[in-house]
């Protein structure tokens, strides 16, 4: 049965509940693996990777015991300092090549590449929007080394269909498949995608040995590539009202905490902005996705316009916002977001890097945990 995503804020937080960090562990690479599917609340910041760390800290758990759970959560948090440094638009490292074109190969959009795994994950991910991560590898090793695409426009179609889409783990990992953010490709053949999504095939141009496919040419099915339609449909505009004698909580694409100030007087506004959507577009699903989450925060009125016409049209005076690296233009009270460890910033050039610097901030950080 497909993945349902809930937008009840209670019954997202019952799924901290669900969550087996040790059989994570062991099984996280399987399409039917023990992931937690919590990333789509995590990137739409309804809730943060600390909360989740210390809710499994709190039932028991130790960092020792669910490593791999943690080091994943890490993983998000690394993406999001590159982010604050880097312009995720352009190659981190060095330039991918070879790259043959700068659109997308027509049986990808359409899931039907002949690779039964990739294929099946496509269509998932148009109809729930969510796609298994070592799926998301295949997908783009396959238009990135295969199809040998550039990795932007396919990235971008990718995250146009995420209901967890995050810029910065989106772009990231692509570049890292497409060997812009890495020292050598990423490549996949048939024989690890059977054994991960549990099929069968045989005989297929992926079905060779690695130092093959790193030769290959380009098979037939992804030779005829197209430009995808990125286009977000915004929701109409409705009148809001403020009272300008109090503090105004911004809201947007990456912060839907409903816990945030909850207890404050004030203005809580979802800022939706048609510059921000045109470079960064998503699909119908996850914008209504959005909008459902956002029913979470009580009074909340949405405004669809820039953070300047926001300003000017109602004189907002004292305005408070979460950091994030795609906001455009806030000025005002910025709040840092909720990290695991908090005083590491700034780019490291690998995760190991990363993860070497906070492994032992993290175990003085939660050791009363």
């Amino acid at each position: 049965m497909p993945i349902q995503f809930e937008t009840n804020y209670n019954a997202i937080v019952q799924k901290l509940d669900q969550i087996d960090p040790i059989a994570y562990g062991t099984t996280r690479n399987y399409i039917d693996g023990a992931v937690s599917y919590l990333s789509p609340y995590i990137s739409r910041g309804v809730m943060s990777t600390r909360q989740v760390l210390v809710h499994l800290l709190k039932k028991g758990y130790t960092l020792e015991q669910m490593t791999s759970f943690v080091k994943e959560l890490c993983w998000r948090d690394y993406f999001q300092r590159v982010a604050q440094v880097k312009d995720l638009q352009q190659e981190i490292k060095q330039q991918q090549t070879p790259v043959t074109n700068h659109a997308l190969a027509s049986s990808i959009i359409k899931g039907t590449s002949g690779i039964e795994g990739i294929d099946k994950a496509i269509h998932d991910l148009y109809t729930t929007g969510y796609m298994h991560n070592h799926c998301r590898m295949y997908t783009a090793s396959l238009a990135c080394n295969i199809a040998k695409s550039h990795w932007l426009h396919p990235a971008q179609w990718m995250y146009y269909h995420l209901l967890d889409g995050d810029w910065a783990s989106n772009a990231c990992s692509w570049q890292w498949v497409a060997g812009a953010n890495s020292q050598k490709k990423y490549y996949v053949n048939q024989e690890n995608i059977n054994k991960y999504t549990h099929t069968q095939q045989q005989h297929t141009f992926l079905d060779t040995s690695y130092e093959a496919l790193e030769q290959l040419n380009t098979p037939s099915v992804l030779l005829n590539t197209e430009l995808f339609n990125l286009e977000t449909v915004l929701p109409q505009q409705s009148t809001i009202i403020v009272q300008s004698d109090l503090p105004s909580f911004l809201y947007n694409y990456y912060n839907l905490d409903p816990l945030w100030h909850q207890d404050e007087p004030g203005n809580r506004i979802l800022l939706i902005e048609p510059a921000f959507f045109s470079k960064y577009p998503i699909s119908k699903l996850c914008m209504d996705f959005m909008l459902a989450l956002s029913k979470n925060i009580k009074n909340l009125q949405i405004y669809i316009g820039s953070f300047e016409s926001l300003m000017e049209t109602h004189k907002l005076t004292t305005v408070y916002y979460k950091e994030h690296p795609l906001n455009i233009g806030y000025k005002g009270n910025e709040e840092a977001r909720d990290w695991i460890i908090a005083d590491t910033s700034g780019y490291y050039p690998s995760f190991f890097a990363y993860w070497k610097n906070i492994e032992n901030k993290l175990k003085v950080t939660y050791h009363d945990h």
